[in-house]
């Protein structure tokens, strides 16, 4: 999968695939770290054969996405990531679309949802409800849990953001086979991303993402109204389908009462055997389906 477009859309010049009919029904598939468009090679002709527009943008500090300007905060929080994918719709004219994710994209796609739910005619989110709750990120998890944590803390400390600097590749490697134990990529897999990770704000977006949803790294002041209201757990309301993967190596896999008061709308949640953190990937067939279920249910 290639980016074959570019387009100014908010602080971002935002390099994207754009692939099916032009006038087809417009899906947004949204890429995590540390992942890129490659993640949805597969599902996007899948796609693309039930007639649907596929738009696979890479996120900020990925692939040939740019900043705009220098002097903008490289900032990886969750209000950013949002406000990135209205940008990148309001620049394409799409008013409405099916948006899917996992991973950051799938947070990108949960504020759209949340904060501007007729903008989104249904929403595909692996990990479920997937809006931080900041104020409570300083509340300790079981340790069983929250050992598979550890990248994140590593990336607090300064010792941690010069490793992703210096060892970027070695870590996002051992990252993906820590976080899907039973994906078994290839080499050339693997090496199909890793020219995404080679950006010049890769580093800083990273670490500003996971120090500030710790609380540890003030927002860019620009998002400030956004995350005041992703603060509240706003819910969503628009029709759903949630995914866990079985063998996830972030999050272990929590039944849909987990979270069912952060959906007010009709919302069907599932766990997937054999699978980790890289969902679409993984299963293309299976996260494809459910978004064409989704727009069955919604014509």
């Amino acid at each position: 999968m290639k980016a074959n477009q570019h387009i100014n859309a908010g602080v971002l010049n935002i390099s994207y695939c754009d692939s099916g009919p032009k006038h087809g029904e417009p899906i947004f598939l949204m890429h995590g770290f540390p992942y890129d468009i490659q993640t949805y090679a597969q599902v996007a002709p899948l796609l693309e054969a039930a007639g649907c527009r596929v738009i696979v943008p890479y996120l900020r500090g990925f692939g040939s996405t740019q900043f705009l300007n220098a002097s903008t905060p490289r900032s990886g929080e969750q209000a950013a990531l949002g406000a990135d994918l209205l940008a990148l719709m309001d620049a394409l004219n799409i008013p409405k679309a099916v948006l899917a994710g996992y991973d950051w994209g799938g947070r990108a796609a949960c504020v759209v949802a949340a904060l501007w739910p007729e903008r989104c005619k249904a929403l595909v989110s692996f990990n479920s409800y997937n809006i931080q709750n900041i104020a409570k990120s300083h509340q300790p998890d079981m340790p069983k849990n929250e050992h598979q944590l550890w990248y994140q803390y590593y990336f607090h400390s300064e010792r941690g953001r010069l490793g992703l600097e210096k060892n970027r590749l070695e870590l996002i490697r051992l990252l993906w086979q820590l976080w899907s134990p039973t994906w078994k990529f290839d080499d050339a897999t693997f090496n199909q991303s890793t020219p995404s990770f080679d950006h010049p704000d890769f580093v800083d977006v990273v670490i500003h993402s996971y120090r500030h949803r710790f609380g540890l790294a003030a927002g860019d002041p620009a998002y400030a109204e956004i995350e005041k209201k992703l603060a509240v757990q706003p819910p969503i309301s628009v029709p759903t389908i949630t995914f866990d993967g079985a063998d996830d190596g972030v999050r272990p896999p929590s039944p849909e009462s987990a979270s069912r008061d952060r959906f007010s709308g009709k919302r069907s949640h599932r766990i997937v055997p054999g699978v980790g953190h890289n969902i679409p990937q993984e299963v293309p067939q299976i996260f494809a389906d459910a978004i064409l279920e989704l727009l069955k249910t919604t014509q």
